[in-house]
């Protein structure tokens, strides 16, 4: 099973189960100088894209019927209210509209319930969801994005019995 997970913000972490190996990174969608919230969806939606043709040996874009990722996994938006909710949300209908577009499952998974995953409390902080990272992989991610994105593969391949897998 390929499964993709995302932790939706400006600077997205993400982590990728693909034939059995595991990938993870942050991509950064920080507004340039004079862009709308809608350049920043537009860059997100091309990059899906272009992660799905990587993701996909011969090259060949999700649309043209290829199934890339079984299931799509990402951290579900809060309603604080103000820009971080309008680019949080928005980011999340744009993962729903790629794993409709691919075929794909879509999960949400509340923080709190990612929390407790990773931590044992669903209370956790940022850097406890880093410490937790480090105990098992001996080095720090990049970011406490990657960090939540790696966690979200986890909780998705333990929710689907996906259990092996190589970094």
């Amino acid at each position: 099973m390929n499964i993709l997970a995302l932790d939706c913000a400006l600077k997205t972490g993400y982590a990728t189960l693909i034939n059995g190996r595991i990938e993870s990174g942050v991509q950064d969608f920080t507004k340039r100088r004079g862009e709308s919230n809608g350049l920043v969806f537009m860059r997100f939606n091309a990059w899906l894209n272009e992660l799905a043709k990587m993701a996909f040996n011969d090259g060949a874009a999700p649309c043209d019927g290829h199934k890339v990722f079984d299931l799509v996994a990402y951290e579900q938006a809060h309603h604080r209210g103000g820009y971080a909710t309008e680019i949080g949300v928005g980011l999340a209908t744009r993962v729903q509209e790629f794993a409709a577009r691919i075929g794909a499952e879509c999960m949400p998974v509340h923080t709190a319930t990612l929390k407790k995953f990773a931590t044992g409390s669903g209370r956790a902080g940022k850097s406890a969801m880093c410490d937790a990272f480090m105990e098992i992989f001996g080095y720090k991610p990049v970011t406490d994005d990657e960090a939540d994105a790696y966690w979200l593969l986890k909780y998705a391949m333990s929710q689907v019995g996906e259990q092996e897998a190589r970094f």
